[in-house]
C-alpha cells in the first residue's frame, strides 16, 4: 500500500506542535524509541523525523512528499515548494537587530557593515532591494552573539518573543518577513500521494477550523431571535430550540474566536442571557 511520507523536525520549535496537530487530526503515532522514521498505525502516512536546516532538500528531491516547516525556511531555501496550507503555530519574524547602543535611523545605517546570520539569500535579497551592500557572514545557530564577540555589526535572525536579544543587548529594528508553520508539498510528490494528501488536508482543515471557533449557546427571548441572530456569524442559520419557560428559546451557533468579545457584548446587549460558549474538537464542512 503506497504511504505518504512526511517530514517533521526531529528536535525544535516546531516539533511538538507537528505531532500534536497530527494526533489531533486522529493519527496515531508512537516513537518511543526515537526512530528517525515511524509509520502511523492507522494511517497511511510515514513520519521522517530530520533537522530543520535538512527538510527543505529532501522535499525538493522528493526524498519526502510533504513537511511541515516554517515558512521563512521555504522563502531562504526552497522558493518553488508549493505551501498547501497554513498551520498557525510557530509565528515568528525574520528581523534585523543591533546593539542597544547602535544609533540607529534606518536602514541604510547598516550600509557596508557586517551582518550574521543564518539566512543569507535572505538577507541578500531584502538589503538588495533597499539598495544597502553588507558583509554577510553565515552562521549556524547562536547569531545573537555575533555583534558581543566582534562578528558582526548586526545580526537577521529568527524573533518571537524578543527575549533572546534582550538578553544579549541586541534590540529589533527591521522586520524582513512573518513566518508560521506550513504544510509543504515536494514538487515531486507522485498521484497516489496526493491521494492521501487530500484525504490529510481534510482532517487538518477541520481541526484548523475547530481552534478558531467556538460554540455558543444562550437563552433569547423569542421577540430577539431575530436580531440576535442577525449578529451572529454562523455556518447557515443557528439551533433554536423552544425553552420550558414560555417565551424564549435556546440558541446554538458558531463564532470565530477573533470576534468573541466583540460579539458577546452585542448579544447581551440585545436581550441574550445564559451564554456559554464552548471548545470545537473538529469541525467538519
Amino acid at each position: 500500500m503506497n504511504t505518504l511520507k512526511i517530514a517533521i523536525q526531529k528536535a525544535g520549535r516546531l516539533h511538538d506542535e507537528s505531532i500534536q496537530i497530527l494526533k489531533d487530526s486522529g493519527i496515531a503515532i508512537y516513537n518511543g524509541n526515537d526512530q528517525l522514521k515511524v509509520l502511523a498505525s492507522n494511517f497511511p502516512l510515514e513520519v521522517y523525523y530530520l533537522r530543520n536546516s535538512d527538510i527543505t532538500q529532501y522535499l525538493i528531491d522528493g526524498v519526502v512528499d510533504i513537511a511541515i516547516v516554517g515558512d521563512n525556511l521555504l522563502f531562504e531555501k526552497g522558493a518553488n515548494i508549493q505551501i498547501a496550507e497554513k498551520l498557525g503555530f510557530s509565528k515568528c519574524k525574520v528581523s534585523v537587530a543591533v546593539p542597544k547602543n547602535f544609533e540607529y535611523n534606518s536602514i541604510q545605517d547598516l550600509n557596508q557593515l557586517r551582518v550574521a546570520t543564518s539566512y543569507p539569500k535572505t538577507v541578500v535579497q531584502y538589503f538588495s532591494s533597499k539598495g544597502i551592500s553588507v558583509d554577510i557572514h553565515q552562521i549556524s545557530g547562536s547569531v545573537e552573539i555575533a555583534p558581543n564577540i566582534g562578528l558582526s555589526d548586526a545580526i537577521v535572525d529568527i524573533v518571537s518573543s524578543g527575549s533572546t536579544l534582550f538578553k544579549n543587548g541586541l534590540k529589533e529594528v527591521e522586520v524582513i518577513l512573518k513566518s508560521e508553520a506550513v504544510l509543504a508539498v515536494s514538487p515531486k510528490i507522485s498521484n497516489d500521494s496526493k491521494v492521501i494528501l487530500k484525504k490529510l488536508l481534510f482532517r487538518i482543515q477541520s481541526v484548523l477550523r475547530s481552534r478558531k471557533s467556538k460554540y455558543i449557546l444562550m437563552n433569547v427571548p423569542n421577540d430577539k431571535i431575530s436580531k440576535v441572530s442577525a449578529i451572529l456569524p454562523v455556518l447557515k442559520s443557528p439551533t433554536i430550540m423552544p425553552l420550558a419557560e414560555e417565551g424564549w428559546s435556546s440558541l446554538h451557533s458558531v463564532i470565530d474566536e477573533d470576534q468573541f468579545w466583540e460579539v458577546i457584548d452585542q448579544l447581551k446587549e440585545n436581550g441574550a442571557e445564559g451564554i456559554l460558549v464552548c471548545p470545537i474538537e473538529k469541525m467538519v464542512l
